[in-house]
């Protein structure tokens, strides 16, 4: 007998668990009764084995709140210094949960760019499963003192993801203010829709059924938890999306009760490849031709000058850069080995070229295979054969 996706997981050993604003207040106000429930539920995996990185909302709204503020803030700057005097309290919290369990917390603090690096992703990939090793409860926040649009990941449900590949996780639990995913989007005053119990995969019919809002003290909708699905699920891991007040919520799914939404894992991408589709940021884009375009997808070659129809936007040699077709429908990613001047000098010429027109060579590809990952967009027209 086939089994589903849910027998996945009571197996699942290491797992990441994200709380949103929405499952830690009511109305914009601080629920203690949550955190203590959240630890409880978090110990009691522990106790049973499992090793748990939990992903924390809420440092804003704690700041707020002790500003003695019924807003988040109306400014960057506002928000900012909410999440400074946030942070310190929100760990307090968890702190003096988790101490009453006789657990230790520990406080990480990341950014988009800071993970961007490669050495400093796997910094944080081993001081976090060096901590699980100690039996210490990593909590993840974004560091929203000093994070600008341009270097934020926009929400922690991205966030997890990117935890989910840095730890090796099994499983992402995203406790959020609703049910699951339903069929369709709630309406005021109507009865909730059926919810949809597995997603297989992510299908623009599945993206269709997403709402689009989360409440005001949190960001972040149904969207970025799909997004967040398709992150993990690159990883190898399973996604379930519930609410973060069902009752012991987190043991009853180890336990093997079905609650909220399952995302059932996808192939798993190596952790470099996993960080270049991701984490990366891409600095350039490389338009491409049919044929490169077939190289890159059908047959996992690296792409060679002769495959570039030009080049748009500025990058440098170990950048990483976009690769899309003639529609602009992103291909691949991955780092570069020359620089966007280089790429547009080289675009349409074979290897053997390299070297006259530059003067130098550092290879005949401009993107090798082992530094490139596909990720076209599975709405995204294919390149006929």
């Amino acid at each position: 007998m086939t089994q589903t996706p849910w027998a996945l997981v009571p197996r699942a050993k290491r797992i990441v668990v994200k709380v949103g604003t929405s499952s830690l207040t009511r109305d914009g106000q601080l629920q203690p009764d949550r955190f203590t429930a959240l630890a409880r539920d978090v110990a009691a995996l522990m106790e049973g084995g499992r090793q748990v990185v939990l992903v924390s909302s809420g440092a804003i709204t704690v700041g707020a709140h002790r500003l003695g503020w019924q807003h988040t803030g109306h400014s960057v700057r506002e928000k900012q210094a909410a999440a400074a005097v946030g942070q310190i309290g929100l760990i307090e919290l968890y702190q003096r949960r988790f101490g009453n369990l006789d657990r230790h917390v520990a406080q990480i603090l990341l950014t988009r760019s800071g993970l961007e690096d490669r050495e400093r992703f796997l910094n944080a990939r081993h001081t976090m499963l060096e901590l699980l090793r100690l039996g210490v409860v990593p909590i993840v926040n974004e560091n929203d003192t000093v994070a600008t649009e341009e270097i934020r990941f926009g929400d922690n449900d991205n966030l997890a993801a990117t935890i989910v590949n840095a730890v090796g996780a099994d499983l992402l639990v995203i406790l959020t203010d609703v049910e699951g995913l339903y069929e369709r989007a709630p309406e005021a005053g109507q009865p909730a829709p059926p919810l949809i119990r597995t997603v297989e995969a992510i299908t623009p019919e599945i993206e269709a059924a997403a709402s689009g809002a989360g409440t005001r003290f949190g960001s972040g909708g149904m969207i970025t938890k799909l997004e967040a699905a398709k992150n993990a699920a690159s990883s190898g891991a399973a996604t379930v999306l519930c609410h973060g007040r069902t009752k012991d919520v987190l043991q009853r799914l180890v336990a093997g009760e079905e609650h909220g939404t399952l995302f059932a894992p996808g192939d798993r991408l190596r952790g470099h490849k996993h960080w270049l589709a991701f984490t990366a940021k891409t600095r350039g884009r490389i338009v491409l031709d049919d044929g490169a375009v077939r190289a890159l997808e059908k047959r996992g070659r690296s792409l060679l000058p002769a495959g570039v129809l030009r080049v748009e936007g500025k990058f440098e040699i170990g950048d990483s850069v976009s690769c899309v077709d003639e529609h602009g429908h992103e291909v691949a990613r991955g780092l570069t080995v020359y620089s966007s001047e280089d790429v547009a000098r080289l675009a349409g010429l074979a290897t053997k070229e390299i070297d006259r027109v530059l003067g130098y060579s550092n290879g005949d590809e401009i993107v090798h295979r082992d530094d490139l990952v596909v990720v076209r967009d599975p709405r995204a027209p294919s390149t006929s054969l």
